[in-house]
């Protein structure tokens, strides 16, 4: 990767005050073979007063430019900066001819060839700073300007952008122009797509894969469509302002670095959302909310964009709250917050509890330049800022919030906005003071914990206070839950008790209830805890609670409590052995499980103590496979047989399912669970190449190339590991997800001893690699290539001296910093 320098806000606002950009043309040619293609841009802007500027550009070859007419020096590029000299104020035309890298690593223009059928298909991504990769921009999100492109492809090729395309021959496919849109949001996906096409409320909308998925996306496409329009239409009821583009495309396409990307008329998302094999009702449910999230960046982001980077939460934190709430009310899916609390508030508690944490919104000061800025993509942008508007939501009233959204999109459409900005807008809508709201809530960092104590008067009622460690006010209800006399181990909700914390007065509640539950409903953002008489009761009767989002809240305090070293990490295994069984959402089966066995069992817990969890596990997800043998809860079987196959700590039972292709009385094995069953026989040393190079024959698709690779790095064989090594760090040739396989293979609990000498040498080969690949690659070496199992302080002291001496790039930097902290909190919980 070439060296590139970061734009700072500073230059950002020098140049946002000197340019108005109207016009940009955009001319790119495919046809030239796998490694570059061509790229016109010709940019109409005017200079406000006379100065010097640049325009950024990362080329193969620079192979002309000429502004008004006059050619410049392609020499004088520095970097990915192109200096543009004494320009005079008044009207210019700058026409930069150049040819660009393909990406492998999901960033610019990615190129990738479907290994089932040999065909190839592209898309851009090109966030942040990434356009470079693809034209010349002055790219900063509040330049924006309009977009005019056409694309020559390949014959039998369709190309997918913002706007409505129309092939006009020889291979060319002209865009309709767009509005005002940033250049961060340009976007082009072209290949031999599989398209379904339909039309809602007068507008073209389609949905696209590639050809090998075929299948696949018609067999959901009805689900997909439905979901869309719904969303569609609850968006109008919400907002006054029209969907602002010509056309609603979603591409689902290969090797997505995200989940998905807001692209103004053409979203796209990693197609993984198109499901080869079974899934449940929660993963379809969390591909619409995806659909959802990104529709409602149509208007936030889209419509209305921030100026600078560090409102990045705004964008994030918005689509967030609205994906679920619009999921929750047009949908069937009516849970959405169960999952959301069980799975997306704890990625924010994590997030917020470690060095890395920032406030929700950060100070400008924070986020100097795009290299810092990519760092805020996190579970505080997104999971805490969406808790934080939910809790603005029950404090402010939902016809209020709208109605002050609703004024930010009338004052800023096809614009730029700020946080300011939007706190303004909101408080013209109502009487309370939104800006000490925000103040507590969007500038303050860490997790407040709230913890009741109850008092008995001397005629048997009890009063309520809480405890309150933090600084931010808390909306809150209070759920107090009676034992069921006529069902054992059955709780029934006595009353639901709204409370400001901090509070005044202690509450009366009248007789103790068996169980006091703070943040009952989830609405806030705040550790819980219980009164020693409430606990007792969440021990024995936790899934008789009647509700699953008051289960989420439980389990979310019990989760908190292991990871503060207040409960035992066995105890939360027992707890999910005890009450699990008895669990019916399979968000919540899915979260505590995987709690359970990546975090407790794979690391809380020390290596003696690992077989007895394992074992645990094995024995409860039998009795959920049992229970679920009369074919009623599909998902929850196959939840329950994932996570048995994902502990199982002895081949024959998954290797007996293997040969016979299926689980005894169901699922049949697909695809996904073959590969499962296969990369845990791998780790168990109970397979070798041959049968992973057989499967391969079987599955030759892109998910079979990961699945095979990650069952290669898995094998418990020196050479198997050396491989697997050189592949990730020395080479450079693997894709961005097919080096995710292999370090999601490499690192096992059970081989420890195996894999020791890679630990020391783990920390100098991720720095080399992420400053020879870039960002997607460091997160990948930082994320998933971690040596996550070695609980050890020399691992520590391993990573701190990376820190200090190792100079890692700022992506890498963040990634490390925070393993470093959950492995310290892991090394804690095991001497706690």
């Amino acid at each position: 990767m070439s060296p590139m320098s970061v734009l700072t806000r500073d230059e950002a606002q020098t140049r946002a005050q000197l340019l108005d950009v109207h016009h940009y043309g955009i001319a790119l040619d495919v046809t030239h073979g796998d490694e570059t293609f061509d790229s016109l841009t010709v940019i109409r802007f005017t200079a406000r007063a006379d100065a010097d500027t640049f325009v950024e550009l990362k080329p193969a070859e620079l192979r002309s430019v000429t502004l008004d007419g006059q050619p410049l020096d392609p020499e004088t590029l520095d970097e990915n900066r192109l200096p543009l000299k004494g320009l005079t104020a008044g009207e210019h035309e700058l026409r930069v001819d150049a040819r660009m890298r393909y990406s492998r690593t999901g960033e610019g223009m990615h190129r990738f060839t479907d290994p089932t059928d040999g065909e190839t298909y592209l898309y851009t991504q090109l966030f942040m700073e990434d356009v470079q990769r693809v034209f010349a921009a002055f790219d900063q999100p509040d330049l924006k300007a309009v977009f005019e492109l056409s694309v020559t492809a390949p014959d039998g090729w369709t190309v997918l952008a913002n706007g409505v395309t129309e092939h006009v021959g020889e291979g060319r496919w002209q865009a309709a122009p767009t509005p005002l849109i940033s250049t961060y949001l340009v976007a082009v996906a072209a290949g031999p797509w599989h398209s379904v096409r339909t039309e809602h409320r007068g507008l073209p909308f389609g949905i696209h894969c590639r050809r090998s998925l075929a299948p696949y996306l018609d067999a959901d496409a009805d689900e997909i469509l439905d979901v869309t329009r719904a969303c569609f239409d609850r968006y109008h009821e919400k907002f006054d302002e029209p969907y602002p583009f010509d056309s609603y495309d979603q591409a689902f396409v290969p090797e997505f670095n995200a989940g998905a990307m807001e692209n103004p008329g053409l979203v796209t998302f990693r197609d993984e959302f198109v499901y080869r094999s079974a899934v449940t009702d929660t993963e379809r449910q969390t591909r619409a909310m995806v659909i959802a999230h990104e529709m409602a960046h149509m208007w936030f982001g889209d419509l209305v964009t921030l100026r600078w980077w560090d409102d990045i939460w705004l964008n994030e934190s918005f689509a967030e709250y609205m994906g679920y709430q619009t999921l929750t009310e047009a949908t069937r899916f009516t849970d959405t917050w169960t999952d959301f609390g069980v799975t997306r508030k704890p990625w924010g508690y994590d997030a917020d509890q470690r060095p890395s944490t920032h406030p929700v919104a950060p100070d400008p000061d924070a986020v100097p330049d795009t290299a810092s800025a990519m760092l805020n993509f996190d579970g505080i942008s997104y999971a805490k800022g969406a808790s934080a508007l939910r809790q603005l939501v029950a404090w402010l009233g939902e016809k209020d919030f709208l109605a002050g959204i609703n004024t930010h999109f009338a004052r800023h459409k096809f614009a730029n906005a700020t946080l300011a900005d939007f706190i303004d807008n909101l408080a013209s809508a109502t009487e309370r003071d939104v800006h000490a709201w925000a103040d507590s809530w969007l500038r303050t960092t860490g997790v407040d914990t709230l913890t009741p104590t109850l008092t008995a008067g001397p005629d048997g009622t009890h009063t309520l206070t809480v405890e309150h460690h933090g600084s931010r006010p808390h909306r809150i209800a209070v759920g107090l839950y009676d034992n069921d006399l006529g069902v054992e181990g059955r709780l029934t909700l006595r009353d639901r008790l709204e409370a400001d914390v901090p509070g005044t007065e202690p509450t009366v509640i009248g007789k103790r209830p068996a169980l006091l539950l703070l943040n009952d409903g989830d609405l806030s953002y705040a550790k819980v805890r219980f009164d020693p008489e409430s606990f007792q009761t969440v021990r024995t009767a936790l899934a008789g609670l009647p509700e699953p989002l008051t289960r989420a809240v439980v389990w979310n305090a019990l989760r908190d409590s292991v990871r503060d070293g207040e409960l035992p990490a066995m105890a939360y295994i027992d707890a999910a052995r005890a009450h699990l069984p008895r669990e019916s959402d399979l968000a919540l089966v899915q979260g505590v499980l995987s709690f359970a066995a990546t975090q407790v069992a794979d690391r809380y817990l020390p290596a003696e103590d690992r077989p007895t969890a394992l074992a645990t596990l094995t024995d409860l997800c039998r009795d959920l496979i049992r229970r679920t043998e009369d074919g009623s809860h599909p998902g929850l079987r196959l939840t329950a047989v994932r996570h048995y196959i994902d502990v199982a700590a002895h081949p024959d039972t998954i290797s007996a399912w293997f040969s016979e292709g299926t689980v005894p009385g169901g699922p049949e094995l697909d695809p996904e669970l073959r590969w499962r069953i296969l990369g845990r026989l791998a780790v168990l040393g109970a397979i070798d190449d041959a049968v992973i190079e057989a499967e391969l024959v079987q599955d030759p698709s892109a998910t079979g190339q990961e699945g095979a690779a990650r069952c290669r790095a898995a094998l418990p064989d020196p050479e198997a590991k050396r491989r697997a090594w050189e592949e990730m760090f020395t080479s450079d040739h693997l894709s961005n997800y097919l080096f995710t396989a292999t370090a999601q293979g490499f690192w096992q609990p059970e081989q420890t001893h195996l894999v020791r000498e890679y630990v020391e040498r783990y920390w100098a080969d991720a720095v080399a690699v992420s400053a020879r690949r870039g960002p997607a690659i460091a997160d990948a070496a930082g994320r998933y290539a971690f040596p996550v199992h070695a609980v050890a302080p020399e691992t520590l002291a391993l990573g701190e001296a990376c820190l200090r001496d190792g100079d890692p790039i700022p992506a890498l930097r963040r990634k490390l910093v925070d393993q470093l902290d959950d492995l310290a909190r892991a090394l804690k919980v095991r001497t706690a």
